[in-house]
């Protein structure tokens, strides 16, 4: 069996050698971003969609104008049409020959002729 040496026979270790310092550098700054507000691009895009549905909503009231505009239109034609009917019917009635022999009766005093004679002109003699 070996004996063991004593602790002050035995060689020493030698001590790890300490990793080597760097020197203390501060840490590099990284220039600060821009402060660009989160707000003002989230406005932007709630300004166009207003103004986008503002748009169709303009669109749809000038749609249904016209709409309104066009039944109105089509109202007063019929309306035109009618009366049109109407004033022809009338015409008709006040020119028919019947109509007017009996005016000439009753408000000219005019009197029915009993016999229609034809006179015809001779050619050459005026």
């Amino acid at each position: 069996m070996a004996a063991a040496a004593p602790a002050h026979a035995r060689p020493r270790r030698a001590a790890a050698p300490a990793p080597a310092r760097r020197p203390a550098r501060a840490p590099a700054r990284r220039p600060r971003p821009v402060a660009r507000p989160r707000v003002a691009g989230g406005v932007v895009w709630i300004v166009l969609v207003a103004s986008l549905l503002a748009g169709i909503v303009a669109l749809n009231v000038a749609a249904l104008r016209l709409n309104l505009e066009s039944q109105r239109l089509d109202q007063r034609k019929d309306e035109l049409l009618t009366e049109t009917a109407a004033s022809a019917s009338e015409l008709s009635s006040l020119g028919s020959a019947t109509r007017i022999e009996s005016v000439g009766v009753r408000e000219l005093g005019l009197v029915e002729a009993d016999r229609v004679t034809y006179v015809r002109a001779r050619p050459g003699h005026p």
